[in-house]
């Protein structure tokens, strides 16, 4: 589903217009990134969860200084909410 499919989907659940959706959905993203940068995650209910973590330590040599490097990076990750994938698979028995 494109940014604009899901702008006209949710305006139509929502009885508004493509604007509206449009603009609810970037601040949605807004908030989603502060929050990550502040707390390192972002919750949203019922959905998931965006997650900021330390990357592993990839040991890298530089060939110019003979030296090792540490190249660990900050790595983002979504995890999807026990309900959505009940919804989603269906509940195991």
């Amino acid at each position: 589903m494109t940014k604009t499919e899901l702008q006209i989907a949710l305006a139509t659940a929502t009885q508004t217009d493509k604007r509206t959706a449009g603009v609810f959905l970037d601040t949605l993203s807004n908030l989603a990134y502060k929050a990550i940068k502040k707390n390192g995650e972002f919750v949203l209910p019922g959905f998931g969860k965006l997650v900021k973590q330390k990357g592993k330590r990839a040991p890298a040599l530089i060939p110019k200084h003979n030296k090792d490097q540490d190249s660990s990076q900050d790595c983002r990750q979504f995890r999807v909410a026990k309900v959505a994938k009940d919804a989603i698979l269906g509940v195991k028995k």
